[in-house]
């Protein structure tokens, strides 16, 4: 267990607890110190930070997660520390909403082309008021009885290499860098080894400003947190960690905090990002 958890998502993106949720759980693990990065979306910090001011000694971070693309695969960034009402990001952020709605109709329309059809209504109902996105799409293929499992839905259907798999707008990892340094926050490249190339990619995204990789990722095992930690040193960037809680029941959940994220880790995170410049919160009196 950890004290920091800086990975993390409500129901405002593709998690299954609503931000008081998340909060609360968290705290009642034990971490002290966690991040909301919801996909695309700032919506769930108010909630948040509600939550959070009524638990001692809690420090909650605004955070976002953001979907990047390089050619033949994908890039995710977190961005900490950032200003939401920053008008850029936002701009962003309705884009990729609108972009969310017409990927998703495209795959639904894919999957009952082969055999699999869904009612766009339902997916809408699971999603509530998150932006649509392929886990909500799994669900309603888990509830129609077409898959056994959630996973099974991206293994069969909708992973990058899935039939039913549909591109949306993304940004450049270079812009995502840009666009959360600008928000005044600082940008960490997410579960690197769901990226192909991430050695080579990692390297052209310090020479872009990216201030850490995400080393202490939920399933990692030792040898790979060891060979990310080393990356990280041999780039100059940070070595950070975090759960990717979204309390979906499969195979690779983890739990807030549940992560070999070294406590000393949780305290030089906040030092280096006081240094510079992001306004860091204090925890909750």
């Amino acid at each position: 267990m950890s004290k920091g958890d800086f990975h993390t998502h409500s129901t405002n993106s593709d998690g299954v607890r609503t931000p008081t949720e998340l909060i609360d759980l968290a705290y009642q693990r034990g971490v002290r110190v966690m991040a909301l990065t919801d996909h695309d979306t700032l919506d769930g910090l108010e909630e948040a930070e509600a939550a959070a001011s009524r638990h001692p000694g809690f420090l909650l971070i605004p955070g976002i997660e953001l979907s990047c693309d390089v050619p033949g695969t994908e890039v995710h960034i977190l961005g900490y520390f950032i200003d939401r009402d920053d008008a850029r990001l936002q701009e962003q952020l309705h884009t990729f909403r609108a972009g969310r709605i017409d990927r998703a109709q495209r795959i639904i329309g894919a999957l009952e082309r082969l055999g699999a059809p869904i009612e766009w209504t339902r997916v809408q109902e699971i999603a509530g008021e998150a932006s649509v996105g392929r886990p909500h799409i799994a669900q309603a293929l888990l509830e129609a009885g077409h898959i056994e499992t959630f996973n099974e839905a991206f293994d069969r259907f909708i992973g990058r290499d899935g039939p039913a798999y549909a591109e949306r707008s993304k940004l450049e990892p270079p812009d995502a860098i840009a666009m959360i340094r600008d928000a005044g926050g600082i940008a960490v490249f997410a579960h690197p080894g769901f990226t192909k190339e991430y050695e080579r990619i990692a390297a052209e995204l310090a020479d872009a400003g990216l201030f850490g990789l995400e080393a202490y990722y939920k399933h990692y095992d030792p040898e790979m947190v060891a060979s990310l930690v080393g990356l990280a040193e041999s780039l100059g960037v940070f070595a950070l960690g975090g759960s990717d809680h979204h309390g979906i029941d499969r195979e690779d959940e983890r739990q807030p905090g549940e992560i070999p994220l070294p406590d000393e880790v949780v305290d030089a995170f906040l030092v280096a990002a006081r240094e510079r410049g992001c306004e860091v919160p204090e925890p909750t009196p």
